[in-house]
C-alpha cells in the first residue's frame, strides 16, 4: 500500500490517494510531521495530596481496630468526623482497604447450619405419620380453604383430615390431637411435616413434646422430603371429579369425605402392592394377597401357554422410607442401638 500511495500521490493529491487506497490521512501527516518531544521537568512520582505510608498505616489500623473492624468505611468516616477527627475521604478508605486485600464484606454475617436430611423408616403401620396442608379454591378469586391431611407412610392410610378457612398453629395442634383420637388414641413415634409456619409453630412443638412424639421436618425447598403427602394431594387434585372451585367450605368437606372414603377403602395404591390403604393399615392385606395368588395360580394352570412364567401378585412392602439412610448411617444407628441395649 505504501508503494502504491507513493506512486499515486504525486499525480493526484494526498486526499484522493488516501481515499482511494483506504489510508488514514491523519496518519500520513503525523508520520511526515511528528510532534517534537517535550522537554521539561519529570512528572512527580507521588501527588502532593497523597497520604504518606505512615498515614496509610494509621488509616488501616483504625479501620481494623476492635471498635471499627466490622463497620463500613462510611460509618467509620462519619463517626470519626462527629468526634472531630478526619483521616481521609471515604473513597480513600476503600482504596486503602482494596490495596490491603480487605475490600470484601466487613460485617459479621449470620450463619445457619445446614438443615439435617430427614431419614425415617417404618416397617409397619402406626409408626411414622406425615401431614401437610394444601389449599382448595373457594367460590371466588382469592378465597381458599385449607385442607389438613394426616396419613400413615407405611400403609398410605389417611388417618384424619379437616378443612378450615385458614391455617395457624392452634388449628394444627388440634388437628394432630384429633388425628390421634381418630386412631383410637394411639400415637406414632414420629410425625413428619414440611417447614410451614403451622408445622413449626410453638403450639405444635410443645404438644408433640408433651406426648413424646419425635418431630421431623423437610429441608427448605425440598419437596422430596415429604413425598407421601405430596403424592396424596396429587391423587386428590387429579381425580376426575375434582372441581375447579368449591361453592362453600361445606361443599369442600362433603367432597373430601367421599374422596378419602374411596381413597382408603377402594383405591388400589401402586406403592403398596396395589392393595387399598385400609387393607394394609388394618392387616387384611396378607389374606387378600393369598387369594390373589390362588386366583393367579388357577389361571396359570388352566392356560399355561398364556404366561411366560408363573404369575405372582405384586409384593407387599416391607418398609417405607423418607430418604433411605445410607449404609454408613445404618451401621452407626445399629451400633448405637447395640450399645444402648448393652
Amino acid at each position: 500500500m505504501d508503494a502504491a500511495f507513493a506512486e499515486l500521490e504525486p499525480i493526484s493529491n494526498t486526499t484522493f490517494a488516501c481515499d482511494t487506497l483506504g489510508k488514514s490521512r491523519s496518519t500520513v501527516y503525523r508520520h511526515r510531521h511528528p510532534r517534537p518531544k517535550k522537554h521539561g521537568p519529570p512528572r512527580p512520582v507521588t501527588h502532593p495530596a497523597q497520604l504518606s505510608p505512615a498515614e496509610c498505616e494509621q488509616v488501616i489500623a483504625v479501620l481494623n481496630s476492635e471498635r471499627f473492624w466490622e463497620k463500613a468505611p462510611a460509618q467509620v468516616w462519619a463517626t470519626l468526623l462527629d468526634e472531630g477527627v478526619y483521616l481521609c475521604s471515604i473513597r480513600t478508605m476503600y482504596r486503602l482497604l482494596a490495596a490491603a486485600g480487605q475490600s470484601g464484606e466487613r460485617r459479621r454475617q449470620a450463619t445457619h447450619p445446614p438443615k439435617v436430611r430427614p431419614e425415617l423408616v417404618a416397617d409397619g403401620p402406626g409408626q411414622v405419620w406425615s401431614w401437610d396442608i394444601t389449599k382448595l379454591k373457594g367460590p371466588t378469586k382469592g378465597v381458599y380453604f385449607d385442607l389438613y391431611v394426616m396419613l400413615d407412610i407405611f400403609s398410605r392410610h389417611v388417618i384424619h383430615w379437616e378443612i378450615w378457612p385458614t391455617e395457624n398453629g392452634e388449628l394444627a395442634r388440634r388437628f394432630i390431637e384429633n388425628s390421634i383420637i381418630k386412631n383410637g388414641g394411639a400415637a406414632p413415634r414420629t410425625i413428619h411435616a414440611d417447614r410451614g409456619t403451622s408445622m413449626t409453630s410453638k403450639n405444635v412443638t410443645q404438644f408433640l413434646a408433651e406426648l413424646k412424639i419425635d418431630q421431623s421436618h423437610s429441608r427448605p425447598r425440598v419437596s422430596n422430603d415429604n413425598p407421601y403427602s405430596e403424592a396424596n394431594f396429587r391423587t386428590l387434585k387429579y381425580c376426575p371429579a375434582f372441581p375447579d372451585r368449591f361453592g362453600s367450605i361445606q361443599d369442600a368437606r362433603e367432597f373430601c369425605q367421599e374422596f378419602f372414603e374411596y381413597y382408603n377403602h377402594e383405591h388400589r395404591h401402586s406403592g403398596i402392592g396395589l392393595h387399598t390403604p385400609a387393607s394394609v393399615h388394618f392387616g387384611t392385606a396378607h389374606q387378600v394377597q393369598r387369594r390373589r395368588a390362588q386366583v393367579l395360580a388357577a389361571a396359570h394352570a388352566a392356560h399355561p401357554e398364556r404366561f411366560r412364567r408363573a404369575p405372582v401378585p405384586p409384593a407387599l412392602p416391607e418398609k417405607a422410607w423418607i430418604n433411605e439412610p445410607q449404609p454408613a448411617t445404618i451401621e452407626t444407628t445399629e451400633a448405637l442401638q447395640a450399645s444402648n441395649a448393652a
